[in-house]
């Protein structure tokens, strides 16, 4: 019976750990959207002359 209790919870162990770093990298996103600042990205100030160019509708920068 001594083995059993370690077998029994190496699985919990590794859910615990599984939802950390499930949870961790959520955080990481949650903070990198909130931080960023998509708007001023290189884009096309004028319109392309070229098909496939686009433009930003409305510019942030």
């Amino acid at each position: 019976m001594h083995g059993v209790l370690p077998r029994l919870l190496r699985p919990v162990w590794l859910l615990v750990a599984a939802a950390l770093v499930f949870a961790g990298a959520n955080a990481h996103l949650v903070y990198v959207a909130i931080s960023s600042e998509p708007g001023c990205v290189a884009h096309l100030k004028d319109r392309g002359a070229v098909s496939g160019q686009y433009r930003a509708a409305k510019s942030a920068c």
